[in-house]
């Protein structure tokens, strides 16, 4: 029999936005279920373990909200099991790196604590759009089909699948079809960290140009993205970026998940004969698939443009402080970039306008489904600003619930001052003013 569960708002996708938007929701008064496909909280942050938070401190001081409890929780840990930390890559600023097995329990904990109903291995279907609203989800898990029927419907699943068949425009990647490479990593440990960072040099261009012309590395791997990891002598390797998958089609996926596994074993094996530090050093960790950047971006009421953001564009209703670099990783090109958006010191602010459909009266969108520009997108994407989002989404999901009146006709401030009221900083008249060092959140 097809079973019917209810939910005063449906979350569809358990990444970082996600997970932001089920606490938000959860933590305003709604009744909340969060459905994923896979069996880990967190996203790209499940499927590359280890992978630094970054974005979380513009001009060194933490955006806050669920980053900011999520991170203290890490910190406060006995051993701490994070650390913040500056970023060794140019145009980024500070990071948190953290220990991944205690951030996915810390997550969960935190949805268990607000009441959210978790459902992993559950993938959405089809939408039940009824008089302009999204009555019920069709979805499946290994017993068999469900429907659950939400008030609000809030979707970050980073595809867009649900919202695409509810009829909400997209436009994919840079709008021509391009989007940005996909990525498999890994981790080695008993590098020696003294040895390996030796030189200084964050890409490790020269010794992958040897790689590259020795044919022992793909020709892709024109700059080695080594970080130190949380744990000593641990490296974080963000190096193997596949171009030209289609993050949509999960045979794509697939393919370009043992593509990286080849070239990323070949990493391995070179690092340990031609990189010194390496000699005694072991692969571990290596995702269980490829990260996805960039699919669909669902379009809204406003579209964020990268010339707003170069100019430090803080709106009226800007949910997130964000100073990211554009991160462009071989979307149109081989080229990998790191451009500087914003001058050293400023920021700007995500408008909550871009995750508010233009019909669809209680649809929310947040994370990497953000109506932007390529260039903006490529900024905007940071994993603590998806948190932030998916944030503000679930806040104003349950406020729209409450006063019984669609997505679009809620009053964008009245969503800042609840943020505000929940820790977020940079917003709402708040000024994030340099600080440095950033400790803690």
């Amino acid at each position: 029999m097809m079973r019917r569960l209810q939910a005063d708002v449906l979350v569809i996708g358990g990444g970082t936005a996600g997970f932001g938007a089920a606490l938000g929701a959860a933590r305003s008064g709604a009744k909340v279920r969060l459905i994923e496909g896979t069996s880990k909280i967190g996203g790209v942050m499940a499927f590359c373990p280890g992978m630094p938070w970054g974005g979380g401190y513009p001009t060194g001081r933490s955006i806050g909200g669920v980053f900011g409890q999520l991170t203290d929780m890490l910190l406060a840990m006995v051993p701490p099991m994070a650390e913040v930390r500056a970023s060794t890559l140019e145009n980024f600023g500070y990071e948190v790196i953290y220990d991944h097995e205690a951030a996915v329990f810390a997550m969960f904990q935190m949805l268990e604590d607000g009441g959210v109903e978790v459902h992993l291995n559950t993938f959405a279907g089809a939408p039940v759009v009824d008089g302009g609203r999204i009555a019920a989800v069709e979805c499946v898990d290994r017993t068999g089909p469900m429907v659950i029927e939400a008030g609000m419907v809030i979707d970050c699943s980073g595809d867009g699948d649900t919202s695409a068949r509810a009829g909400v425009p997209y436009v994919v990647g840079d709008g021509r079809g391009n989007m940005m490479g996909v990525t498999l990593s890994f981790a080695m440990v008993g590098a020696n960290w003294a040895r390996v960072f030796a030189k200084g040099d964050p890409y490790f261009e020269e010794e992958a140009a040897f790689g590259v012309a020795q044919g022992l590395i793909h020709p892709d791997l024109a700059k080695l993205y080594l970080m130190k990891g949380f744990h000593p002598d641990t490296v974080f390797c963000n190096s193997v970026h596949i171009r030209g998958v289609d993050g949509t089609d999960p045979q794509a996926v697939a393919r370009a998940t043992q593509e990286g596994r080849r070239r990323c074993h070949a990493l391995a094996r070179f690092l340990i004969a031609h990189v010194p530090g390496f000699e005694q050093a072991r692969m571990s960790g290596l995702g269980p698939t490829v990260g996805v950047r960039e699919t669909r971006k669902l379009e809204a009421v406003h579209r964020i443009l990268a010339s707003d953001l170069r100019t430090g564009a803080k709106p009226a209703d800007g949910i997130v402080a964000c100073d990211n670099p554009i991160d462009d990783v071989m979307r149109g090109d081989e080229a990998m970039t790191h451009d500087a958006i914003v001058a050293k010191g400023d920021y700007y602010t995500i408008p909550f306008r871009a995750m508010v459909p233009e019909r669809l009266q209680n649809l929310l969108f947040a994370g990497r489904l953000v109506c932007a520009d390529p260039a903006a997108f490529a900024s905007v994407r940071g994993m603590p600003q998806c948190m932030a989002m998916g944030q503000a989404a679930g806040t104003a999901a349950a406020m729209a619930l409450a006063d019984g009146v669609s997505v679009q006709a809620l009053d964008p401030q009245c969503v800042v001052a609840a943020l505000a009221a929940q820790g977020m900083r940079g917003i709402g008249g708040d000024a994030l003013h340099r600080h440095e060092p950033a400790l803690a959140a």
